[in-house]
């Protein structure tokens, strides 16, 4: 009887596992992606997209294409309650998936449920889709607008600083009119990187008149209005949140071991602390022995080593061991075409870093394009 392969989440680490799939599929194994999205956006090409470097064939995977190639079935929904003792995932008004093996790459949420009115007034980087429709639109005010639009971003570290530099890039170009403001709860912007980084940062910042505010939380949102701890006010016409990686509720709810903040607690295999068989990579995943940023970085390294370990499990084989790297390589974007390289307490900066990063992203991309 075959065996039952199930995937649910689109995201870096699984689309490794499809196309190693497709390279060397295993007899007798059926497999399923299940993923609401047609198109995964590659985080790491994500700010050159908004910038406008990219196109969006460029900076996404087609999952029905790489499915298609790989030999693997994907479903167009989302995943609901998973009954392990039955090894059924009920999905959202489609036949229920049976599974030997699962494997979980959702991703995470945005950590907003700490706000009131955050949800409801602004809008979040993730689920990225919904964030791109939305950019769109801000484009297109930010050029009909009778006054320059106040666009204000929740969130100083890497993901929010270069969004916002992108965001100023690409209205500037064309020829809109808005003014921007980065707002960090910490007292550094970039505060996991060095020095050197975070002042060269502030720099650009400073060059592209973006204002920072630092030291500051959100205490509420209410509509065009930021209530800022201590009392203040800060009106704006958009407001967009990159701050930290919140884990959806649905793992624990189900019954699966997560770290204290959510995520599903993993071993060097990344497999379940409490359920044999169930697997989770990227940012839902917490290695608890080497725990890791929520970054792309991290996700993409990890695939490799799902895949391997999903087809041992298949096979009833031992699972190999996966230590994640002590520290990665984070190569930051600054709107144009000039990135810095952070690394340990490394900086450097350039457009020729820029062009390294963008060598590195296409090649990524190439492994998971299909001809035709």
């Amino acid at each position: 009887m075959p065996r039952n392969l199930l995937l649910i989440g689109g995201g870096h680490s699984h689309v490794e596992v499809v196309r190693r799939w497709g390279l060397a599929p295993e007899p007798g194994v059926n497999v399923t992606l299940v993923s609401p999205d047609r198109h995964t956006p590659y985080s790491g090409m994500l700010p050159g997209y908004i910038a406008g470097h990219y196109g969006f064939d460029d900076c996404h995977i087609d999952l029905d294409a790489l499915c298609a190639q790989a030999g693997v079935t994907r479903i167009s929904t989302s995943a609901g309650e998973i009954d392990f003792a039955a090894r059924i995932a009920h999905c959202v008004e489609l036949p229920d998936q049976p599974f030997d093996i699962l494997s979980i790459d959702t991703g995470s949420t945005p950590l907003l449920t700490n706000v009131p009115g955050a949800d409801r007034y602004g809008i979040a980087v993730k689920p990225v889709a919904q964030f791109l429709e939305h950019w769109a639109h801000l484009r297109e005010a930010a050029q009909t607008a009778p006054r320059p639009l106040h666009v204000i971003l929740i969130g100083a570290g890497a993901a929010g600083v270069e969004v916002i530099l992108a965001m100023k890039y690409r209205i500037d170009s064309d020829k809109g009119h808005a003014v921007f403001t980065l707002i960090g709860d910490g007292p550094s912007i970039l505060g996991a990187h060095p020095r050197g980084v975070q002042q060269r940062f502030m720099s650009i910042l400073q060059d592209q008149q973006i204002a920072v505010r630092l030291d500051t939380a959100v205490e509420r949102v209410s509509a065009g209005t930021l209530f800022l701890r201590g009392g203040e006010t800060l009106a704006f016409d958009e407001v967009v949140w990159v701050t930290g990686a919140a884990a959806p509720a649905w793992p624990r709810a189900s019954g699966l071991q997560t770290d204290t903040a959510g995520f599903i607690a993993v071993d060097k295999h990344l497999q379940s602390l409490s359920h044999p068989g169930v697997f989770a990579a990227g940012d839902i995943a917490s290695m608890i022995d080497a725990p890791r940023p929520k970054s792309g970085v991290y996700a993409v390294r990890q695939g490799p080593p799902l895949a391997e370990n999903l087809r041992q499990a298949l096979r009833g084989e031992t699972l190999l061991e996966y230590h994640p790297q002590a520290r990665a390589l984070a190569l930051i974007s600054a709107g144009e075409r000039y990135a810095v390289a952070s690394y340990g307490p490394l900086a450097l900066s350039g457009a020729w870093v820029w062009h390294w990063k963008n060598r590195i992203d296409n090649a990524f991309m190439r492994r998971y394009r299909v001809a035709g």
